[in-house]
């Protein structure tokens, strides 16, 4: 399909929507939260035509909405959100994608950086040996087969059992967590052998360990409510479901290839194979889907733990307090199923939400009580090397996005494309110049992650802003950044 600017209405300066009469297969609109150049970035690949297929799926509400970081990926893009009706709508594997629960932490400090600054080379190389990393990579420790199912079953509350972090850490995490849809029974063997070995790894690709200081402070208030302190260092995590989450998806995907038949679900792409929330496939889905994520979330808990134990070894007596906080943990690869006033009616939704977070508003009930006043802290990762941003949720993200907001800075390139364009050791050599610190297990690895090969996260940051997505909260800089 070629499109162009004349296929969309300008609804500001930030917001682009084609209406669901633009295709008679269409359900409900596309919005899309852009400027005009990310707008015509995006008319270079598939991402634009994947969300209007998106738009095709069976009990479909309100709209698409489609993030600012938006760019292609397998069926919908990656920078989607759509929801449907529950129980009698569709959940599409695609809509959440194959590292089911990619998602980010933060971890804040009371550490300033002059403190810290002699100490940066033992800290990476501490963190490096506590937080394995690498495609295959074994974590730190090898679960049993009932061990697993534990895992699924109660996410991060089962490594906080196991004396992997704290109990506000639950709190200050996205469902508590753990989603309480999980049921190890719909897992196929081979997800369960690809997750017994993996639980407390990074990953590969795009996954990081991060330390950043906060160097500016936007919402004083704000900042204070989630613990930021301007000067100070801070922690990012961010990190999946390693093997299991991607074979949920691939046994998914595989077996709703059949399915869409079954209940004569008509697509328009293959990608994008669905099963109705109240089939026993739907159902079967949504329970792998949930044990998935319950992994990432325990996965992220003890890659957090681990984390703490690095800045322990290494800073304990030579700063004056070392503890890593949690601010919060947040999902952007996730199907939730959620509560939300559509057309002032409140309905029981599937949120597909792939490479988008959650930016609940403030006063929300889902939000620990001491960030309703705030909003959910959004986290937005910018690539390698150039600052990320934390957000609060905004109310208008209730009303036109399901209260979601976009998760990084976007790519611009494929990984294949900035594989062969850039130079890993020539970034390397960039960054340290800049200051900034890198350890890496590959330097073609190092290249797909290069910032050329991204979007400008503050354009990205601007338009959410600009929209009334989020509000800015605090800008971080990197200082250390440890590769998968």
């Amino acid at each position: 399909m070629t499109l162009s600017l004349q296929a969309f209405q300008k609804i500001s300066e930030y917001e682009w929507e084609i209406p669901a009469a633009f295709r008679p297969d269409m359900r409900v609109p596309v919005r899309f939260f852009t400027s005009r150049r990310m707008l015509e970035n995006a008319l270079a690949d598939r991402s634009v035509e994947q969300a209007l297929n998106a738009a095709t799926l069976p009990g479909l509400v309100g709209r698409v909405a489609v993030m600012p970081d938006v760019h292609q990926g397998y069926g919908f893009p990656i920078g989607g959100v759509a929801a449907t009706r529950f129980p009698d709508g569709v959940i599409s594997p695609g809509g959440i994608g194959y590292d089911i629960n990619c998602g980010v932490r933060l971890m804040a400090s009371n550490i300033l950086l002059e403190e810290v600054r002699p100490h940066l080379a033992d800290l990476a190389l501490a963190l490096d040996r506590c937080c394995p990393s690498g495609v295959g990579v074994k974590g730190g420790r090898r679960l049993t087969a009932g061990e697993l199912e534990q895992v699924c079953r109660q996410g991060a509350a089962w490594a906080v059992k196991q004396g992997f972090g704290e109990a506000i850490d639950l709190a200050r995490t996205e469902s508590g967590g753990g989603l309480g849809e999980a049921d190890p029974a719909a897992l196929s063997r081979q997800a369960c052998e690809r997750g017994q070995g993996q639980l407390g790894s990074l990953g590969s690709g795009n996954h990081f360990i991060e330390i950043d200081l906060v160097e500016r402070v936007f919402d004083k208030k704000s900042a204070a409510a989630f613990g930021l302190i301007e000067g100070c260092l801070v922690l990012q995590i961010h990190s999946g479901s390693r093997g299991l989450g991607h074979q949920v998806c691939t046994d998914t995907v595989q077996a709703f290839q059949q399915v869409v038949h079954k209940y004569n679900i008509i697509l328009p792409d293959r990608e994008l194979v669905s099963a109705p929330l109240d089939s026993p496939e739907g159902r079967r889905y949504l329970a792998a889907m949930c044990c998935a994520a319950n992994y990432a979330f325990a996965n992220r808990q003890m890659l957090a733990a681990q984390a703490r134990s690095a800045f322990d070894q290494v800073l304990v007596g030579k700063v004056g307090n070392p503890h890593l906080r949690q601010v919060y943990d947040i999902a952007h690869n996730m199907g939730s199923i959620e509560t939300h006033l559509v057309n002032g009616k409140s309905l029981k939704l599937c949120v597909h939400r792939k490479g988008a977070t959650r930016a609940f508003a403030p006063g929300h009930p889902a939000l620990p009580a001491e960030y309703r006043a705030s909003g959910q802290p959004v986290l937005v990762p910018g690539s390698m090397g150039t600052e990320s941003w934390v957000l609060a949720g905004a109310q208008r993200a209730m009303q036109v996005s399901f209260g979601s907001c976009c998760h990084g800075a976007g790519r611009l390139m494929s990984r294949s494309q900035a594989r062969h364009s850039l130079r890993g050791e020539q970034l390397m050599h960039d960054l340290e110049e800049r200051g900034i610190q890198i350890r890496t297990g590959s330097l073609g690895g190092l290249a797909e992650e290069a910032p050329a090969a991204y979007k400008d996260v503050s354009e990205v940051v601007k338009v959410v802003v600009e929209t009334g997505l989020a509000s800015k909260v605090a800008l971080l800089k990197p200082l250390l950044v440890i590769k998968g």
